[in-house]
Formats: C-alpha cells, sequence, structure tokens
C-alpha cells in the first residue's frame, strides 16, 4: 500500500487553471466514485478550494499509476494534459504525509496559518467518508493531520494575527476608502469566507451590509448577526447599484456577476467609483468587468500582495511549525512501517503456537499413557526449544557463510542477543 498525494496550487496555477480543475459541491460524490473506480485505488479523499485541488490516494503501487491518475484528471474536467501537467506535484508516502499535515497546519496556504484551510480539509475528509472511499491507513493519515494542525496553533504563534484571504480582502477595502463607516457592502455568498469578511465589516462599522445568497435561509443566519440585509440572487442585478465594495465567494460554476450588469449598475451610480474583491474559484466576476470605467477588479491572486506583507509575522512560529510536521511525520512513517510487518508477526506467532500445540498434544497423549512426567516434561521443552531455534539457527549459520555482519548482527539483535 502506497500514500499519495496529487494536485495543483496557488503555488503552482493561475487562477484561471484552478477553476477549470476545482471540484463543486455538486459533482464531488460523483468525482470520488469515478476515482475510486480506478484500477489499483484503496481508497481517495479530494480536496478542493479556491487555493487548491488535490487527491489524496491510498494506492497498490504500479508503474504507469502517476500517468493513470494525471489522465483521470484530465479526463474528467475535459482538459488538455499538456495544459495541466506543468502545474501538478506528486507526492508520495512521507513525503504525501507531510505535505498533507503542512496543508492542514496552514503552512502551504495562500496566507501562511490561516485557520481556514483545516476546517476545509476535515470537510473534504468527511465527504470522503460518507462514501466510504478512506482506507485505515488514509483515515490514520487525516486524523493524524489535524492532531498535528492542533498542536502547531497551541505551541506556537502561527495564528496569532488575523490573516487571511477574507481579512486581506477587507484591509483591501480600508486602503481604497478612507473610512468604511460611509460605504456600503454587498457580499455575494454566505459561506465560511464571506462569513469572516462579514464580520472583518461589522469589526470596521461599516455603514450598511447587503448578503445576496442564493437561499435566503443560509443568509439570514449570518445577516442576524451582523445586522445586514438579505436578498437572493436574482436581485443582485437591480441593487448592484447601491453598493461601494462588492466581494464575492461562491461555488458557483459560472460567474454571477457580468459585465453587462455592472455596466448598468454604474450607469445608475453616476460613474461613482466601485470595488469588487472577487475571491471565488471558479471566478464569481467576468474578468472584462475590469474593462468598466471606474470598476476596480481584483481577483484571489490580486490579493497575493497584502497577503505577503502580514506573512512575514508569521515566518518565525513557521519554522517552529515546520519542526513539529517533520518530527509527527517521522512517527507516522514509523507507525505505517509497523503495519506492514502485522501480517509477518501474525505468521509468526501462528507458526509458534502450532508448534507449541503440536508437543503440547504429543506431551499429553504420553502422560496419559503412564510415562514418567519428569521425562516427559523435559521431552517437551527440549523439543520445543529445537523446533523454535531451528530457523533462527540457520539463518545466523548463512549469514556467517556469506561473511555478512550487518545480517549477523541484525540477526543478533532480533533475537535480544545484544
Amino acid at each position: 500500500m502506497t500514500l499519495l498525494a496529487l494536485g495543483i496550487n496557488h503555488k503552482t496555477a493561475p487562477v484561471s487553471l484552478r477553476e477549470r480543475v476545482s471540484f463543486t459541491p455538486e459533482t464531488l460524490d460523483h468525482a470520488l466514485n469515478s476515482l475510486l473506480a480506478q484500477p489499483k485505488v484503496q481508497g481517495g479523499v479530494v480536496l478542493s478550494t479556491c487555493n487548491r485541488t488535490e487527491l489524496y490516494l491510498s494506492v497498490e503501487e504500479q508503474s504507469d499509476l502517476q500517468e493513470q491518475l494525471v489522465r483521470w484528471l484530465c479526463d474528467y474536467h475535459q482538459l488538455d494534459e499538456a495544459d495541466v501537467r506543468q502545474s501538478l506535484y506528486w507526492h508520495k508516502d512521507n513525503d504525501a504525509v507531510s505535505h498533507l499535515m503542512r496543508v492542514a497546519s496552514g503552512l502551504d496556504s495562500l496566507v501562511l496559518g490561516e485557520p481556514q484551510i483545516l476546517g476545509q480539509v476535515k470537510k473534504a475528509f468527511a465527504d470522503s467518508q460518507r462514501e466510504h472511499s478512506v482506507s485505515g491507513e488514509l483515515e490514520r493519515m487525516f486524523q493524524k493531520s489535524f492532531s498535528v494542525a492542533k498542536r502547531v496553533r497551541t505551541e506556537t504563534e502561527i495564528g496569532a494575527s488575523a490573516v487571511s484571504v477574507a481579512f486581506a480582502a477587507c484591509t483591501l477595502a480600508r486602503q481604497i476608502f478612507e473610512s468604511l463607516s460611509s460605504v456600503t457592502v454587498m457580499l455575494v455568498g454566505a459561506g465560511e469566507t464571506i462569513e469572516l469578511v462579514a464580520r472583518h465589516l461589522r469589526e470596521h462599522k461599516v455603514k450598511q451590509m447587503i448578503i445576496a445568497n442564493r437561499t435566503r435561509e443560509r443568509a439570514q443566519l449570518l445577516a442576524q448577526e451582523v445586522g445586514a440585509e438579505v436578498i437572493t440572487l436574482g436581485d443582485v442585478d437591480e441593487r448592484l447599484y447601491q453598493a461601494d465594495i462588492i466581494i464575492s465567494s461562491t461555488a458557483s460554476p459560472l460567474p454571477i456577476i457580468g459585465k453587462g450588469m455592472v455596466e448598468r449598475a454604474m450607469k445608475k451610480r453616476r460613474n461613482q467609483p466601485v470595488l469588487l474583491v472577487d475571491i471565488a474559484v471558479p471566478r464569481d466576476v467576468e474578468p472584462e468587468v475590469s474593462n468598466v470605467p471606474n470598476a476596480y477588479l481584483y481577483s484571489v491572486d490580486d490579493l497575493q500582495s497584502i497577503i505577503e506583507h502580514n506573512m512575514a509575522q508569521r515566518q518565525a512560529a513557521a519554522q517552529q511549525a515546520e519542526a513539529i510536521v517533520t518530527q509527527e511525520t517521522g512517527e507516522f512513517m514509523s507507525w505505517l512501517r509497523a503495519q506492514s510487518a502485522t501480517e509477518t508477526i501474525r505468521d509468526f506467532r501462528a507458526h509458534a503456537e502450532h508448534v507449541r500445540d503440536d508437543l503440547a498434544e504429543r506431551a499429553l497423549a504420553a502422560l496419559a499413557q503412564g510415562e514418567d512426567a519428569n521425562a516427559v516434561i523435559q521431552d517437551l521443552a527440549r523439543k520445543l526449544t529445537q523446533k523454535l531455534i531451528h530457523t533462527p539457527t540457520k539463518a545466523l549459520q548463512q549469514a556467517a557463510r556469506d561473511g555478512d555482519e550487518e545480517r549477523l548482527q541484525l540477526l543478533r539483535n532480533s533475537l535480544g542477543l545484544d
């Protein structure tokens, strides 16, 4: 059994490719079933966020496995392999375990140490568990990663400052508008990222918040918490002109805000500037919106400079966290290697018990026939010793004949002679 991690992220691929490789909540179950149907794949977890799409797998190793999985990913999304290959990374066993721990701990995030990713990893694992697609080793790897992420949060300062994609979006808004107390903000979506944005905005006493979501029910809970108005996505077109800032993060596979919609809003606004921050993958706002005069569009990738500034504060903590990940990866791999010996240990124990039972049965038969008890016990002990040391003795003799000192010493250690 081999553990693998295959994927792309914000470091290896632009948003234009990441959005084409992402899995939506609606397609995830089908994707998992398709992935598990691939030869040699024993279990899998699909992690798909705005910054990464990754497959975590337990597989039976084979020579062309990498080609098979890359082909599946490209075929599933109907992509040219040449467009994807240069952005893909591939990790195996120790490196796969270390990578997942780094991801869960926020060490591989666009925003170093962001807490959101752990919840996303847990959800991806839970979704895969629901489909019964997680093998024992894969489940243990994810559970271990969750505990490592908790340890990193507890023992380091990596989460001390409020840094996230949501925070970066609010920072950008504050850089463009001197005060948020005089602006109206429209939030599109009601997921975890938008929840964080809404809470940041409430802290900065934004004048008005409007939350647009596919269903009112989900948005209503958040709206009550932050004092916002709720509308549906169908209302966005006629209400967009009221917003000075639009921040969007939905799971929609198609853009929600188009160029024409923004042009109509700008006409009603008499061309007063509007800031649009699209932190969704796939994108919620058509890229052509950036061509509309006085409409300033920023994508996830455009937040990078803000994020890099905040990352500087977390580098020392990240070094501590990396040391924790290295230690915990080593411990997990030791456990994993021990599991590979389980069958051998079981066979060895069964063999010893068979020898014991056979000789015990003979001894009991001898006693039943009236033979001397001391003689029977002495014979049982001698034969049991001979049977159990026969194979190790031959191995020691062969190592000595071969002049293999390293093997001879290993056997001595295994037999408790040193």
